[in-house]
């Protein structure tokens, strides 16, 4: 049975270069696939990311917040999702929780997620050879094919 869920959940997954990199605090634009029949469209859900639950396996979600015409919607996205087409990341916040569920009791400027410093970078959750196999492989054939065509006549 274990062997199936393993299956399973290999063949859902996304790359690991395909994931988007944020973390708790951040505010991001997800875009999200709606499907209302025959019709497709993307939306867009732009606020900060509250909690991730599970990390980065198959089963992973996180949670983003915002405040819409003086209420507050929360909107829970799986990371592996075939429909959850993109997430950019708008504004890195500092925090010092792992869950924000404080920010549901706050209102206006209490209710802020102070920014990353200018110069600070946060270090990266993936490994070396992971970061370098994302940046070097292409994700065109043909272009992979002209790069080692012209490496080669050098």
């Amino acid at each position: 049975m274990k062997a199936v869920v393993a299956e399973y959940t290999k063949a859902h997954q996304k790359p690991v270069e395909e994931l988007p990199e944020f973390h708790v605090g951040d505010t991001v634009r997800v875009h999200f696939q709606i499907v209302e029949g025959e019709k497709k469209r993307i939306q867009v859900f732009e606020g900060v990311v509250v909690a991730r639950k599970r990390g980065e396996t198959a089963m992973g979600m996180f949670t983003v917040r915002r405040v819409s015409f003086g209420e507050g919607v929360e909107r829970v996205f799986p990371l592996h999702s075939p429909r959850v087409k993109k997430v950019e990341v708008t504004r890195e916040g500092r925090v010092r929780r792992s869950k924000l569920y404080y920010l549901r009791e706050r209102s206006g400027k209490a209710a802020r997620v102070k920014a990353l410093g200018r110069g600070a970078k946060r270090p990266s959750r993936r490994t070396k050879a992971q970061a370098a196999a994302a940046v070097e492989t292409p994700k065109n054939p043909e272009a992979a094919s002209e790069a080692a065509e012209s490496s080669t006549e050098e």
